[in-house]
C-alpha cells in the first residue's frame, strides 16, 4: 500500500471547507432577502431535507478531490516520479535513457534529458578509449602479470597491512579449498576472498612474529628479507607460509620505524607439505627400525658366533647357537628388503607426474598414433570429467609402442581408444579389431624397450606402468571380435585437480586482485560510523518450500555474492541447494523450479549454515525484502547455534528511500528502473546478483539525499512504510 501524499489530503480538506464555507455564505444571502413568512416556508421545505444536502455536499467533494487526484498525479506525481528516473540517469556509469511519458512538456524534457544523457555518455566513451589508450603499457604490465599469476604452481596471497587479501591465484584457491571446513559448500569461498582477512586461516601472531624479523632484516640493509613458519590448520593440514614484504622504495640509512611504515603489505607463498611430511617420517620410522632392529640381530649374532667358538661346546646347543644366527639373518634380510621395497615404491612416487584431463590424453595419444602409424584412430565412451596423475610423455609413447607393433605384426587396419573411471582408477583402453595374440606375445612386448620409427627408449612399457603405479593386461571381447590392452592409471587427487567450472576461459587469468585495497585504512572502526561506499557487503537471498517461515516452511537453496570496495566479485559466490526435510509443495515448483529430487541427497540447513556463516564474516548483509529472508535464518538458531549479528540493509526499503514517488518497488521494477539486465530470476544466486547490481546504483542516491554511512542508511530504511512488514 503506497503513502498517500500529505498534500493532496490537505487540498481535499481545503476545497471541503471552501465549499461548505460557500454553501453557508449563499444560504445566508438567499435567507437575508426573504420575509418572514418566506422564512417559514423555506425552513418547513428544507428540515426533511437536510440529510440530501449533506450527501449532495459530500458528492460535490467527492468530484472534486477525484478531479485533485488526477491533477495531483499529473502535475505533482509524474514530476517527481521523472526527477527520481533523471536522477538514476544522472548517477548512471553505463548508459540509460528514459522512456517520455506523461505530459507533452514532460516527454519534452525527457527527449532533452535523454539528448543530455546520450551527451554526457559519448563524452564518456572519448575520455574512456583516450584513458585506454594512455594506460596501454600499464595493461600489458598488468596483462603480464595475470598471466604469471595464473601459470604459478606455486599458491600466492597478497595481503595490505590489515591482513586483507588484495590478489590471490588459482592455485591459491585450490589449496584454500582444501583446508576448508566445507570444501563441498563453499569451495573455500569462506576463507579465501578479495578483502578478506589471511587470519582467519593464519594465528595473526605467527604473520606477526615473521613481519618483526621481516622489519629486522631491512634495518640491517638484507636486500630480499623474509620470513618462513610451518602452522597447522583448523582442518589438521600443514603448510609452509614464506612472507616477503610489499614496500616502497626509501632513503638510505632510514630508521626501522620509516622502513616499518613503508612496508604497505605482504605476500604470502603456501606449500601444503602435510604429506611430504607423512612420507618423511614414515621413512624415518623405517629407518629407525632398521637400525635398531639390526642393532639387536647383529649383537644376538655376535653373542652366538662368540659361544660357537668354544671346542668344547655341546652339539645341542651348537645347533641352538647356530639357529639364533639364521633366525637373525633372515630378519635383518626380511627388514633389507622391505627396505628397499618401500624405497622403490618411493622412487614410483617420486616420478615426475602432472595433473592432466583424460580427455586432453586421449585426443593427444589419438593424434600421435594416427600420425605415427597411417591408421584412423578414433575416440569411445571418453569421460571428459577425468582428471590423471600421469606423465603424459612416457604414457604416450607406451601407447604409440603397442599400436605400432599391431599394425606391423598384425596388420591392424583401425584403433580406438576408451577412458572411463573405475571408482579409485582411470581405465584406458586401446581397443583394435583383428587376429587375436598369445599371453607370451603380451608378455615380451611388454619387456622389450620401446623403439617404433625414429624412437629409441630404454624404458619398456612394464617399467612405465609400474611408474605410474598402475596395472596393465590384454583382453579379447568375443562377442565384438575386438581386443584390447587395459592400462590402470591413477587418477589424480582433488588438490592438485583445477576445478572445471574454475577452468573456464573466465578465470583462466586472475581476476581476484584489488589493489585500491592498499589505501584503505584500519577496519577496526565502528561499521555503523563508516561511509558505504568503504563497506564490504555479501548480498544474499534465499528460495523456500513456501512463505510462512513460522508454520513449517524451509530453505531450499541459499546464494550469494561479495561487493568489496564498490565492486561486485562474481567469481566468488556462494550457491547451495539444500535438502529442507519436507516436501517441497507442487505450488511453488513453478516459482523457483526446484524440485524433490533436486534436493534430495544435499545437505541439511544445519550444514550450511556454518558455512555461510563463515562466507558472510566481516561484512553487511544485503537482501531484497530482507526480514523475510532473515526470518528463515533466526529460526535455525536454536537448532544450528549459528547466530547472524551483522548489520542489514534492505533494497526494498531503501528503494523507497529514494524513490518514494515510485509506484513500484518489486525486485523487478528497480532492476528496469536502474537498467539491470535479470538472469536466473528467482533463483538464490540470480536474485542475489541483481540485488548486488542495485545496491551498487542505490549507494550514490542515497549519498545525494545526505545518507552516507551505514548508521544514516539503517535509520532512514525505519522509517519506510515497508519497514512494518513482519513475518
Amino acid at each position: 500500500m503506497k503513502k498517500i501524499d500529505p498534500r493532496l489530503v490537505l487540498a481535499v480538506t481545503a476545497a471541503g471547507l471552501v465549499m461548505a464555507l460557500w454553501l453557508v455564505l449563499m444560504s445566508v444571502i438567499v435567507w437575508s432577502t426573504l420575509d418572514a413568512q418566506e422564512r417559514l416556508a423555506v425552513g418547513e421545505v428544507l428540515a426533511s431535507r437536510t440529510v440530501l444536502v449533506a450527501m449532495g455536499w459530500l458528492l460535490g467533494l467527492f468530484l472534486v478531490a477525484g478531479t485533485l487526484h488526477v491533477l495531483h498525479r499529473r502535475y505533482v506525481g509524474d514530476p517527481h516520479r521523472l526527477l527520481e528516473k533523471i536522477r538514476v540517469v544522472v548517477t548512471a556509469t553505463t548508459p540509460q535513457q528514459l522512456t517520455p511519458r506523461g505530459t507533452a512538456e514532460m516527454q519534452a524534457m525527457a527527449r532533452a534529458v535523454n539528448e543530455l544523457a546520450a551527451q554526457r555518455d559519448q563524452l564518456r566513451g572519448d575520455m574512456a578509449a583516450q584513458v585506454s589508450q594512455a594506460s596501454h603499457s600499464v595493461q600489458q604490465e598488468k596483462n603480464r602479470l595475470a598471466a604469471l599469476m595464473a601459470e604459478l604452481n606455486q599458491s600466492v596471497v597478497v595481503c595490505n597491512r590489515d591482513g586483507r587479501i588484495l590478489l590471490y591465484n588459482q592455485r591459491a584457491r585450490q589449496q584454500f579449498r582444501q583446508i576448508s571446513q566445507g570444501p563441498a559448500l563453499a569451495a573455500g569461498a569462506e576463507l579465501i576472498g578479495i578483502g578478506r582477512s589471511i587470519y582467519a586461516v593464519f594465528d595473526q601472531q605467527l604473520l606477526a612474529h615473521a613481519l618483526e624479523r621481516i622489519h629486522q632484516g631491512m634495518a640491517r640493509g638484507v636486500a630480499s628479507p623474509s620470513a618462513q613458519f610451518v602452522t597447522t590448520t583448523q582442518g589438521g593440514q600443514l603448510l609452509r607460509v614464506q612472507v616477503a614484504p610489499v614496500r616502497a622504495a626509501v632513503a638510505e640509512g632510514a630508521d626501522e620505524e620509516t622502513l616499518e611504515s613503508v612496508v604497505s603489505g605482504f605476500v604470502l607463498m603456501l606449500d601444503n607439505v602435510t604429506a611430504s611430511v607423512e612420507e618423511e617420517s614414515a621413512r624415518d620410522q623405517l629407518l629407525h627400525g632398521l637400525t635398531e632392529g639390526s642393532r639387536a640381530s647383529l649383537a644376538n649374532i655376535q653373542a652366538a658366533v662368540d659361544m660357537l667358538g668354544f671346542s668344547d661346546l655341546e652339539p645341542a646347543m651348537r645347533e641352538r647357537f647356530l639357529g639364533v644366527v639364521r633366525d637373525e639373518v633372515g630378519a635383518m634380510g626380511r627388514r633389507i628388503t622391505d627396505l628397499a621395497q618401500r624405497a622403490t615404491q618411493r622412487l614410483k612416487t617420486r616420478w615426475p607426474m602432472e595433473d592432466m584431463l583424460g580427455a586432453d590424453l586421449a585426443t593427444a595419444a589419438q593424434r600421435r598414433i594416427a600420425a605415427q602409424c597411417d591408421r584412423p584412430v578414433t575416440l569411445d565412451a571418453i569421460d571428459g570429467s577425468l582428471w590423471l596423475k600421469v606423465d603424459s610423455y612416457t604414457l604416450l609413447q607406451a601407447l604409440t609402442y603397442l599400436a605400432h607393433r599391431l599394425v606391423d605384426e598384425f596388420e591392424v587396419r583401425f584403433l580406438q581408444l576408451r577412458l572411463q573411471s573405475t571408482g579409485t582408477h582411470a581405465q584406458l583402453d586401446l581397443v583394435w579389431s583383428g587376429q587375436a595374440m598369445s599371453n607370451e606375445t603380451v608378455m615380451n612386448w611388454e619387456m622389450d624397450a620401446m623403439r617404433f620409427g625414429a624412437e629409441r627408449s630404454p624404458l619398456t612399457v612394464r617399467e612405465v606402468v609400474e611408474r605410474h603405479g598402475g596395472e596393465m593386461w590384454f583382453e579379447r571381447e568375443r562377442v565384438r571380435h575386438q581386443a584390447f590392452f587395459r592400462f590402470m592409471l591413477p587418477l589424480a587427487s582433488v588438490q592438485g585437480v583445477v576445478d572445471a567450472a574454475l577452468g573456464e576461459s573466465e578465470y583462466s587469468r586472475p581476476e581476484y586482485y584489488d589493489f585500491d585495497l592498499f589505501k584503505q585504512a584500519d577496519q577496526s572502526s565502528a561499521l555503523d560510523d563508516r561511509p558505504l561506499s568503504e563497506l564490504a557487503y555479501t548480498v544474499f537471498d534465499t528460495e523456500t518450500t513456501g512463505l510462512n517461515p513460522a508454520g513449517g516452511d524451509a530453505i531450499i537453496q541459499l546464494g550469494a555474492a561479495r561487493i568489496v570496495n564498490g565492486k561486485l566479485l562474481r567469481q566468488e559466490c556462494f550457491e547451495q541447494l539444500v535438502d529442507p526435510g519436507r516436501g517441497i509443495p507442487a505450488a511453488s515448483i513453478p516459482i523457483h523450479g526446484i524440485t524433490d529430487d533436486m534436493v534430495a541427497g544435499k545437505p541439511r540447513i544445519g550444514e550450511v549454515l556454518p558455512v555461510f556463516h563463515a562466507f558472510t564474516q566481516d561484512t553487511v548483509l544485503v537482501a531484497h525484502n530482507a526480514a523475510f529472508d532473515m526470518r528463515f535464518l533466526q529460526l535455525q538458531e536454536k537448532a544450528t547455534g549459528v547466530v547472524f549479528h551483522q548489520p542489514v540493509l534492505d533494497t526494498l526499503l531503501l528503494s523507497a528511500v529514494v524513490h518514494p514517488n515510485q509506484e513500484s518497488h518489486r525486485l523487478e521494477a528497480i532492476a528496469e528502473r536502474f537498467n539491470v539486465t535479470v538472469l536466473g530470476r528467482h533463483t538464490a544466486l540470480g536474485d542475489a546478483l541483481v540485488t548486488a547490481e542495485i545496491w551498487l546504483r542505490l549507494i550514490p542516491l542515497l549519498q545525494e539525499q545526505g545518507i552516507h554511512t551505514l548508521r544514516q542508511a539503517r535509520e532512514a530504511a525505519q522509517k519506510t512504510y515497508y519497514a512494518r512488514l513482519k513475518y
